[in-house]
């Protein structure tokens, strides 16, 4: 989902050149929700980004979504985007579709978008031929030639400041006002912070503990990896309230989403509450039978919240619009259950 590709030499002039080409074989907007409900009124509208800025113009009919999640904000403000990126991870029947992307369509009436198969970096072609008026990427780790490339299509929104670090609140703030509904983003991240509080408080052991977000490699555990302040999964459970652990709060000047150390350093992981990480049956044990591993309290203890691989919950951890909604109640309380007593 985070990988991207150099456009070869040459490639981006010719797309530019083919553009034209598309329009006859473009798909209809495969909006049923009544298009964009914004008014004309509300453009030309300019959104500041990492490269620059992009102005809209006139009210987007025709919209399209790369990188993870962004097409979850014109959905939830009733407009079915031409174009999104397809689910690679986290899919439960295998249609490139997240289950509350998919409830979500169907609440709508729409069928599924042209899906854009991001494994191996943007699909330039096939963004193209969606024919559309402008491309949401406030989430995403697009590259300067990306947005160069993307540009040459229709009017980009990239990320504000760093790779991969927008926040919910920040996508919807920027992918919504590039639709004109910048009232309505408003409004929806009001709900969705008022659908996390219930969340919380139904798993309210979780107050005040320092969950720590990790990655271990079973075939190398001399590294403990952990995602950052700058990414979403503990960016967004400090939003909730919940403190970072030490070694997070150290690094949290960090424009990496994700660090490791060695495993000769778990002291550092001693004030832990709970790793959340990404395994299956067998990873609570193989991490307390590793000798430098099991220093680690949290560990020690089975304080540890396993999302189970490329599932649906294990997706959900990084929060969406849509997935919040769906799913934030049984995140937490995942990461409750370790602490039960």
């Amino acid at each position: 989902m985070r990988t991207s590709r150099i456009l070869a030499i040459g490639a981006a002039a010719a797309l530019a050149i083919g553009l034209s080409a598309c329009a006859s074989s473009a798909p209809e907007s495969t909006s049923t929700a009544g298009g964009n409900p914004a008014s004309d009124d509300a453009f030309p509208v300019t959104i500041e980004h990492v490269y620059g800025e992009t102005t809209i113009t006139e009210k987007p009919e025709r919209v399209a979504t790369v990188a993870w999640a962004n097409h979850e904000v014109p959905l939830a403000l009733g407009i079915v985007p031409v174009g999104m990126s397809k689910a690679t991870w986290g899919d439960d029947d295998d249609n490139g579709v997240l289950p509350w992307v998919e409830e979500k369509l169907d609440e709508l009436g729409a069928e599924t978008p042209v899906l854009f198969d991001e494994t191996d970096g943007i699909d330039y072609e096939a963004v193209a031929d969606t024919e559309p008026d402008v491309i949401l990427a406030a989430y995403s780790g697009l590259t300067q030639e990306e947005y160069d490339t993307l540009s040459k299509i229709a009017p980009v929104i990239a990320y504000p400041t760093v790779a991969w670090g927008t926040s919910v609140d920040e996508m919807i703030e920027m992918d919504s006002k590039a639709l004109g509904l910048e009232k309505e983003g408003k409004a929806l991240i009001e709900q969705l912070d008022a659908d996390a509080q219930k969340a919380l408080e139904a798993n309210s052991v979780l107050k005040d503990k320092k969950v720590l977000f990790a990655y271990f490699d079973p075939s190398d555990l001399s590294k403990i990896g952990y995602y950052t302040a700058v990414d979403t999964r503990p960016g967004y459970l400090h939003g909730l309230g919940l403190p970072f652990p030490s070694i997070v709060e150290q690094n949290k000047d960090t424009e990496l989403f994700n660090l490791e150390v060695s495993s000769e350093q778990a002291e550092q992981f001693a004030d832990v509450d709970v790793i959340a990480t990404y395994g299956d049956d067998s990873t609570i044990a193989t991490l307390q039978a590793d000798p430098l591993l099991s220093k680690i309290p949290a560990i020690a203890e089975g304080r540890i919240a396993i999302l189970p691989n490329a599932t649906p919950i294990a997706a959900s951890a990084n929060p969406s619009p849509l997935s919040i909604p769906w799913g934030l109640s049984d995140y937490l309380a995942l990461l409750a259950a370790p602490l039960a007593p």
